[in-house]
């Protein structure tokens, strides 16, 4: 369900400008706050049930708590505005293996958006580089701050067993128009990949929630393999 931006909490817009000031955005405060306002009515589409305001700023308020492990918090912050502002769940992007946040085209909107407010090219190149980290959740090991973006933005693994089961059928509802047997499949896919690389956060502080979040994500993985064996036809003899 969409947010009209008068709903929206007023820290939202505040935020945005002073990580636009901290990046060196030289434009009035006034477009600042516009340039936030359109993100939030792109976060608030009524297509996103789970990529959404609500994930925007739990993204906001973990960069917040992983902030003192980085380089540069306000790029950071700018990352996390933008990593998922381009939103597709339709079936062309989805089975073409990009659906949901649309990784690329958001970093090349951060790019331009933020050169247009004035932040310096490289700062905001900087910027379009850590929205691109999210794509496959692999940052570099030498870069802390893609660190602390890509655990921001998988802290949801680690909520409460009965929020992470609100959490995955949310990510369902993005997706209701995908077959459950295709949907399924894709899932496994996503939690097998993302068990089998290695530790799930990066940062040191983010480590204190891997248990929890493998728990939580190993659950999940039982049910929908016990769901995809109920979906598969049996095989020919």
């Amino acid at each position: 369900m969409g947010v009209n931006w008068h709903d929206a909490p007023q820290w939202f817009s505040s935020s945005f400008v002073r990580a636009a000031r901290g990046a060196g955005a030289t434009v009035p405060d006034a477009e600042l706050a516009d340039a936030a306002r359109a993100l939030v009515d792109r976060w608030s589409a009524d297509e996103r049930h789970f990529h959404n305001l609500k994930h925007l700023a739990t993204t906001l308020h973990r960069v917040d708590e992983l902030a003192p492990e980085t380089h540069d918090p306000d790029l950071v912050r700018l990352a996390a505005w933008y990593h998922g502002a381009v939103f597709a769940s339709d079936t062309t992007a989805t089975y073409g293996s990009q659906g949901g946040e649309q990784t690329l085209a958001s970093a090349e909107l951060a790019r331009k958006e933020l050169t247009a407010l004035g932040v310096p090219a490289e700062r905001a190149d900087r910027v379009a580089e850590l929205v691109d980290s999210i794509l496959r959740h692999q940052p570099p090991a030498n870069d802390v701050d893609a660190q602390a973006l890509n655990d921001a933005d998988l802290s949801m693994l680690s909520i409460e067993p009965q929020r992470y089961r609100a959490y995955s059928e949310a990510v369902r509802a993005e997706y209701a128009h995908i077959p459950q047997v295709d949907f399924v499949r894709a899932r496994i896919r996503i939690l097998e990949r993302l068990l089998g690389r290695g530790p799930i956060y990066a940062t040191p502080q983010a480590q204190a929630w891997e248990s929890a979040a493998r728990q939580n994500v190993e659950a999940e993985l039982c049910r929908l393999r016990k769901e995809q064996a109920k979906l598969s036809p049996p095989a020919e003899s």
